[in-house]
């Protein structure tokens, strides 16, 4: 017996917004720092030029949903569980993951949202892994999504770009939004998930990305009387520093949770894997390990063609991978999810059985 991932969807709206885009609308980075994001395009929920939402958090997640259970051949009436990771949701309530739900016209289902980032949806993966195998669900679909965009737009609306600072430019270049899911179900086929972990490791640090705003932290008057109601703060340093760490940290642990020699791992989808300041922090901080060394040629990730994403990072990468042959039956598949909110990791791995998907015609 074993949990499988028997199917994955991705979706991202719009159009892709091109880094030349970007810089139009808040000015250059230095050279060294733009390529170092290795970021080429990304995608908005919002209108670049107005702000205005073309679509919301919850319409992402239900179309990646309907995508992913697509693949998998089940119906939204025999969904027994939703788990939903989320950083931005459309209301502080009801959660995103129920209007997914209703969405899905699924009257009755055990749900679950985690407030979370780039760990959430590994962390729910986990949760659903458990319940399976304990037999309090026949399938489940963990979905990680994201609509960072409408807390960019008020850094370059109606602004002359060369007035922003740069530490404000920064997350504009970086962030995305969009939606994965993944479909888990458990079956007599050998392989499937082997386990994974979950840990912070931040707990006495300052966060490295906070969203500010929108919250009871301090009287809704004060708030709303702001420059923003709501500020990303973003601390690109910290996360220089220690992002190295978590994913190596991650890494370590996941191999041993599972069981399995790293030299086992055929794929490793970590976000921000094969960027240029991950890797030169690896080396320069002496973390360049013999397990990151032995997964050398095997990291991928999608982030240069759909920016950071939060939440959706994983299963939005790893449907991409499935689609286009690299996640394929008989691949050990290691995924990682770290963020910098209070520095959390997650890793699991997947002995990968489904099929790949045929293309459309």
């Amino acid at each position: 017996m074993g949990v499988h991932i028997v199917g994955t969807g991705g979706y991202q709206p719009g159009e892709p917004i091109l880094t030349s885009e970007i810089e139009r609308l808040v000015g250059p980075l230095p050279d060294d720092v733009r390529e170092g994001l290795s970021i080429d395009q990304r995608f908005w929920m919002i209108d670049p030029l107005t702000g205005e939402h073309r679509e919301n958090n919850s319409d992402m997640a239900y179309k990646a949903t309907v995508q992913a259970l697509a693949a998998a051949g089940i119906e939204p009436a025999d969904v027994d569980l939703l788990i939903l990771s989320t950083g931005t949701p459309d209301y502080p309530l009801p959660p995103v993951v129920n209007l997914v739900q209703e969405r899905l016209g699924i009257a009755e289902c055990e749900t679950l949202e985690i407030r979370s980032g780039g760990a959430g949806a590994v962390q729910g993966m986990e949760i659903a892994r458990m319940k399976l195998e304990r037999g309090d669900c026949g399938n489940a679909v963990v979905i990680g999504s994201e609509a960072i965009s409408p807390v960019l737009a008020p850094v370059f609306l109606g602004k002359d770009p060369y007035s922003i600072r740069m530490r404000d430019r920064m997350p504009v270049y970086m962030f995305g939004d969009g939606a994965g899911a993944m479909v888990l179900k458990e079956s007599s086929t050998p392989g499937g998930l082997l386990g994974g972990v979950s840990r912070c490791i931040g707990g006495l640090r300052k966060p490295g990305i906070h969203s500010v705003g929108g919250g009871t932290h301090a009287p809704i008057h004060e708030q709303v009387a702001a420059k923003r109601l709501v500020d990303l703060k973003v601390d690109v340093v910290g996360a220089g520093d220690f992002t190295p760490v978590m994913v190596t940290r991650a890494i370590s642990d996941t191999v041993r949770q599972a069981g399995i020699d790293i030299a086992s791992v055929d794929l490793c989808l970590v976000p921000e894997g094969n960027v240029g300041w991950m890797l030169e922090s690896l080396k320069e901080s002496g973390l360049d390990t013999a397990e990151w060394k032995a997964l050398d040629g095997r990291i991928i990730d999608s982030l240069s063609v759909m920016g950071a994403v939060g939440s959706a990072a994983v299963p939005l990468f790893l449907d991409d991978a499935w689609r286009d042959g690299r996640v394929a039956p008989g691949r050990r598949v290691m995924l990682v999810g770290v963020e910098s909110t209070k520095w959390i990791y997650a890793g699991a791995v997947v002995d990968w059985t489904a099929p790949s998907p045929v293309a459309a015609p």
